[in-house]
């Protein structure tokens, strides 16, 4: 029994969602169909990109991830699919792949040949995407299904800049709990501090100067920095919502100032 993971912008309010697991399950009876998120913003790529990434490594080798953002039908359409660390993934050719890759290859990536239902022109991620996505489930090879492609679509999420001991970066997603999380990496972190101290500048002149290593580190309303499940760097306030208390949005710059005394 395959399973199939659900990352779309469909919402709970329509039928589209609904039509979309009809669709699947009609196809495979006994699948396994697994939600990941309905609640990313329109077309929003790069973070249905961020929300994948952070997800998918938790499923078993073999899952299928199902993306649906931004595959309506439009003149020079293409509709990919790929492995990637024994994951498969199938969406629009829009860019969604090469932010999932970043600077990694894909084992397999194919541009799927499958004959479009005019009766659904305008809902190819019911037609022609979960047709991929229950033919992978159950076993069938991407080659049976498609031709191989060169690479998919190039686009890159916004990096953080280092200059000398400052490193610039932004709020690159905001979670349910008002957790503002950065594209600044543990690793990234790590490289440009080289033990040194640290202050991080963010919106109203607010600063924190210290790591923490889990929520309840500081007392409750209180702001803290922290690497979270995602390994990016996160502002958080202790049992309060730091987005909104802190009046940090989407895209905000952040910066971290490392300390040679």
């Amino acid at each position: 029994m395959g399973v199939i993971t659900l990352t779309t912008d469909l919402g709970h309010r329509d039928f589209y969602q609904a039509a979309l697991k009809g669709s699947i399950i009609s196809q495979l009876p006994d699948v396994r169909l697994v939600d990941i998120t309905h609640e990313i913003p329109s077309f929003d790529i790069q973070r249905a990109a961020v929300v994948l990434r952070n997800a998918f490594h938790y499923f078993p080798k073999g899952t299928v991830h199902l993306i649906g953002i931004d595959t309506v039908f439009q003149e020079g359409s293409h509709y990919a699919m790929m492995k990637f660390d024994d994951h498969f993934f199938v969406g629009a050719d829009n860019g969604i792949f090469s932010i999932i890759l970043g600077e990694k290859p894909p084992q397999e990536l194919f541009e799927i040949d499958i004959m479009q239902d005019l009766r659904y022109l305008h809902f190819p991620l019911a037609d022609i995407l979960t047709k991929a996505a229950c033919h992978i489930a159950k076993g069938g090879r991407l080659s049976e299904i498609g031709q191989p492609m060169e690479r998919p679509l190039k686009k890159v999420m916004v990096q953080p800049l280092v200059d000398n001991n400052i490193i610039k970066g932004h709020v690159s997603y905001i979670d349910s709990f008002g957790n503002v999380i950065s594209n600044i990496s543990k690793e990234l972190f790590n490289d440009v501090q080289k033990g040194r101290s640290f202050r991080l500048h963010f919106k109203r002149n607010e600063t924190i100067n210290k790591l923490s290593w889990h929520y309840n580190e500081v007392p409750e309303g209180e702001k803290l920095c922290l690497f979270g499940i995602s390994n990016f760097l996160e502002i958080a306030i202790n049992k309060g919502h730091a987005s909104r208390l802190l009046g940090l949005h989407q895209d905000e710059i952040i910066m971290i100032e490392f300390l040679d005394r």
